[in-house]
């Protein structure tokens, strides 16, 4: 594994000029895009209770896709160097914002990996796996609120 600094630039582009400019709260929209170099382009938006567009993705979705895919991606790795054998991964992560009068913060969110080993797998050994793979995620070390797994680990038939 790479090790040392690593930097991710992204472009934010707000389009929800609606003519006005930022004239008054319900004057402008919401959206945006997201962009990096050589990745298709996130329609982005604010949640809607906050006037976004429910159909893009906002803020506080990403943070939990974010958890979500970090945690997947290391207990991959470390299921593949255990020689456990995951056939499928599923996650039904589901992230608890606070809103406050004039700021929000997230409480906590909640990983909900549905996990599927070959026959033969040690499924005791899948289960550990998730917390040495928490212990791992860039994005669960990243941030000051926690972030709890419950994995369900099924095993397929002979």
């Amino acid at each position: 594994m790479a090790s040392g600094e690593h930097h991710y630039q992204v472009d934010v582009e707000w389009t929800g000029n609606q003519g006005s400019g930022t004239s008054g709260y319900r004057e402008y929209g919401r959206n945006h895009d997201i962009r990096a170099d050589g990745k298709p382009t996130i329609p982005g938006s604010s949640d809607p209770a906050f006037r976004g567009d429910a159909a893009r993705w906002n803020p506080e979705d990403l943070l939990v896709a974010s958890a979500s895919a970090c945690h997947k991606l290391w207990y991959l790795h470390l299921c593949a160097e255990a020689g456990v054998i995951v056939e499928r991964y599923t996650d039904h992560a589901l992230g608890t914002m606070i809103d406050t009068a004039r700021a929000g913060r997230f409480a906590r969110i909640v990983l909900r990996p549905h996990v599927t080993i070959r026959a033969g797998s040690d499924a005791t050994l899948a289960a550990e796996l998730h917390h040495q793979a928490h212990a791992s995620c860039y994005i669960a070390n990243s941030v000051s609120f926690p972030i709890d797994c419950e994995p369900r680990i099924d095993v397929l038939p002979d």
